[in-house]
Order: C-alpha cells, then sequence, then structure tokens
C-alpha cells in the first residue's frame, strides 16, 4: 500500500502500543521515515502488516548521557560499539558527552572532528553536548560560536573530571558563560559535586570509595548552580544525581519556577552500596552509588516528579583501567558500562515498585527528548519519526558481559537476571536490530540543533 504521494506504507501491529493516550491495542501506519497515523487493532490489513503480537511497542530510548570516547580513545568504546549496543537495547538516539574524546569537544573545530569520526558507523542517530572549560567559560565569543555549531547542550564540571584536557568551572567562569548559553537557548549540564578540600583518597574498601565523595558535595553543588540559574535565566541540568539528600533543595527551586531539571541514572537506582564488596572496581563511578535507603529515596523523587529523568551515563573504559587486580578505588577509572542494559536495568527494579510502562517511557523517552526539543522524538504519535523498539517485559534475562555489543564485556550487571528483552528497533522506520542481531548497514544520522535537517552518520539516508 501507498500513500497518495506514492511513499510506501507499513503497519506494525500489537496488543500493547505505548501511544500519549496510554497503553492500547493498535495498528501503527508507517509511511516513509514517520508515524502517519495510529489506527484502531486489526484495522489494517494486506502483506505489508508486521504482527508483533503482546510485544510492547513504544518510540526508541532518548538517551541524553553517553560516552562515546571517539576520535582518541576509540580502544575504550567508539562510535560503531556504541550505537550498536544502543540499537540493541531499544535506545534510538543518543547524546555524546564532550568528554572522554580526545580532543575534548570544547571548540568548533574539535566538534566536527568528532562528527568525522562518526561518519559511517552509527546504528542510531547521535547527537552532541559542547563542553565550558575554563579556556572558553571566560571568552564570551568562542563560547557562543561553539554554542551555535550544532550542539544539542554544554556540559561543565564543578570538580575535577579526571582529565587535564577538561579542568572544572568555577562560579566566576559560569556568571560569564551562563548568560550565553542563556540567550543561545542551550541547557547548561552540570556535575554536581564541589569540594571543600581535596577528596579523601579511596582504597580498596568501598566505604572508602563512598566517604571520599560525600551526599554534602552534590548538595552545596547543586545550591550554587540553583543560585546561579535564578541569577542568569539559563536553564540547568543537573547530571547523575546519586544524593537523595538534595531532593528538598530541588523541590524549593520547583516552587520558585526556576528552569532546572534533573537525571538519575540506572546504576543508582539498582545497585546499593551494601552489596558492593571491598576490591570490586567495576562499581567505581563518581558520584557513588550510595546506601539501600538512598536508592528508595532516588525512586520517591522519580515518583514526586522531583528527578525528571534516566540517562545511562554510559563511561567504559579497558579493563586494565578498572584496577580490578588491585581492588583500588582511587586508582581505577570511574564509570559504569550499561548502553544496552538501561531498559531491563530500570525496568527490573521499576515493576517491582509498581511504575507502570507509560511512566517508564516517560522517564527514559519523553522527557529526555523534551529537554533537548527533539519534538519528533521520544513519543509514539502520528507525524514523529518511526524510531521505535519493541520488546517483552516479562522475559527474564541473564547477563553475560561478552554477550553485550560494548567493546568490553566489563560491566557491574554481569550475572544479574533482570526483566526485559528487547526483540526489535526501528529507525526512521527501518529495522536495525531483530532477536539479537544487527540488521542491514550503519544508518544512523548526526542529529544538530538549529541546522534543519539531520546530517547523515551513517551509510544510507
Amino acid at each position: 500500500m501507498t500513500t497518495t504521494n506514492g511513499t510506501p506504507q507499513r503497519t506494525l501491529r500489537s496488543r500493547r502500543v505505548l501511544t500519549p493516550s496510554g497503553l492500547r491495542p493498535a495498528d501503527v501506519v508507517l509511511s516513509g521515515e514517520r508515524i502517519e497515523r495510529l489506527e484502531e487493532w486489526g484495522v489494517q490489513s494486506g502483506s505489508e502488516v508486521e504482527d508483533l503480537g503482546d510485544l510492547v511497542l513504544m518510540a526508541g530510548i532518548v538517551d541524553v548521557h553517553v560516552h562515546v570516547n571517539e576520535p582518541g580513545r576509540s580502544h575504550w568504546e567508539g562510535f560503531e560499539c556504541a550505537t550498536r549496543a544502543a540499537a540493541a537495547g531499544g535506545t534510538t538516539t543518543l547524546v555524546d558527552m564532550p568528554l572522554n574524546s580526545s580532543p575534548v569537544t570544547t571548540s568548533v573545530a574539535a566538534l566536527e572532528a568528532k562528527m568525522n569520526s562518526s561518519s559511517g558507523k552509527c546504528w542510531v542517530d547521535v547527537g552532541f553536548h559542547g563542553g565550558v572549560v575554563p579556556d572558553n567559560a571566560q571568552d564570551p565569543e568562542v563560547l557562543d560560536s561553539l554554542a551555535g555549531s550544532g550542539v544539542l547542550a554544554m556540559k561543565a564540571f564543578l570538580c575535577d573530571s579526571g582529565l587535564d584536557d577538561f579542568p572544572p568551572v568555577d562560579r566566576a567562569a559560569l556568571e560569564v558563560a551562563m548568560p550565553v548559553l542563556g540567550r543561545r537557548g542551550l541547557p547548561l549540564l552540570v556535575h554536581s559535586e564541589v569540594f571543600g578540600s581535596s577528596p579523601v583518597p579511596a582504597s580498596s574498601s568501598y566505604a572508602s570509595h563512598l566517604a571520599s565523595r560525600p551526599q554534602e558535595c552534590e548538595v552545596r553543588a547543586i545550591e550554587l548552580m540553583i543560585e546561579l540559574c535564578r541569577a542568569t535565566g539559563c536553564a540547568v541540568h543537573i547530571v547523575h544525581l546519586s544524593a537523595a539528600e538534595a531532593l528538598p533543595v530541588i523541590a524549593s527551586a520547583r516552587r520558585e519556577g526556576l528552569r532546572l531539571s534533573v537525571e538519575t541514572c540506572p546504576h543508582y537506582l539498582f545497585f546499593c552500596a551494601e552489596e558492593i564488596a571491598d576490591g570490586d572496581a567495576r562499581f567505581k563511578c563518581a558520584p557513588p552509588i550510595r546506601e539501600e535507603a538512598n536508592r528508595e529515596a532516588l525512586w520517591r523523587g522519580l515518583d514526586e516528579g522531583l528527578i525528571d529523568m534516566i540517562a545511562s551515563d554510559h563511561s567504559p573504559c579497558p579493563p586494565s583501567l578498572k584496577a580490578l587486580e588491585e581492588g583500588d578505588f582511587a586508582a581505577a577509572w570511574g564509570g559504569i558500562a550499561s548502553l544496552q542494559l538501561t531498559l531491563p536495568a530500570v525496568w527490573t527494579e521499576a515493576r517491582r515498585r509498581g511504575v507502570s510502562l507509560e511512566v517508564l517511557a516517560d522517564w527514559l523517552c519523553v522527557r529526555p527528548a523534551r529537554l533537548l526539543g527533539l519534538v519528533d522524538r521520544g513519543r509514539l504519535a502520528a507525524g514523529g519519526l518511526a524510531n521505535l523498539t519493541a520488546w517483552d517485559p516479562d522475559v527474564e534475562i541473564l547477563v553475560e558481559g561478552e554477550k553485550l555489543f560494548h567493546r568490553h564485556p566489563l560491566t557491574p550487571y554481569s550475572g544479574r537476571r533482570l526483566r526485559g528483552l528487547v526483540q526489535q528497533t526501528w529507525l526512521r522506520g527501518e529495522v536495525v536490530f531483530r532477536e539479537g542481531e544487527l540488521v542491514g548497514e550503519p544508518r544512523g544520522r548526526l542529529v544538530l540543533r538549529n541546522v534543519g535537517h539531520d546530517e547523515s552518520a551513517g551509510g544510507s539516508s
């Protein structure tokens, strides 16, 4: 069947389609790269109908926080491996952080190098965040140029990032930079930890790692960002919140009507400090995974709307950098590899707490797309891009690191049993992943702000 303009139509049918009005049986009619309309279940007929049975059909996940690490550190991950893992996990749009690539994305030239490096490799759509560092934060012209180059947001650290070429910014630098971003309409993403002195060195003891980055470091940093948000009018997004003690401060800012949004990550919602063995540096990340009571408070923060969304903060590295033989949390690189596992990790814990599929999609798809102004993503609705995933929320899976599509198999989820299996992923109406295998060739595109169209990042468009 074709539309009046000759575009081929295909229909995806499921008894569990996650629509803007809720979960219901439906026929989803695709026309070219977009969703043309939703029909009652069983209305469509013919050879172009694909019956998905009881699989949940929903918009593809939009992950606003991924470290791809290319160019310069593609041996850590890279565009090809990262986007393969994304497609296998139901993520159809990911946004790459300005570090840990080399060069870091703090200039237009570095952004262009990153876009060139991604060419022909991407299995899903990819956007980019720019970086705010002392050098460009104090030069409004340079910062404005980067902010207008197509990046979707800007990212800053308030503490040591672990990389010399991405140093932290202080209040004075942010007071210069944030008005520039505000005029551009770009949110500032902030790693929010500040230390009164150097962090206490960690050791093989997980308790020492936890003590080295106490909750008050996040609370003080978020208080600072709320002050600057109020003073400058620049939208602020707190990345990877781990400290539940910050929730009352966030609630106060919300009541004030400030442009503040917050994300947390699957590892803060799934793991807890009590179950992490000394020396198991697979779990090292910053901020750290905290106690069980804190985890439960984060879930309440999501339920109450104080935390807006969930992003993976996928931050892999070669296994040698995790210092597993030494078991030294101080020496280990901090970051959790989880891009392919976001959906099952979050759903496993969400379903135990009675969270609906509609709310899950709000956290993983709708709100992340809204944060970055990606109006045609994150919702399965007429007119939107046909970036979709079909998955079984009832199947239990055993995580085996060596079977993941990440470059390295190392992940703290290895050996865990999770609920939720992605069966199929579509990018602009074309299947890119089906039943454990990538399909076709990379056809992902670059998602650039204010460009007017998506630039090709894959082999075809």
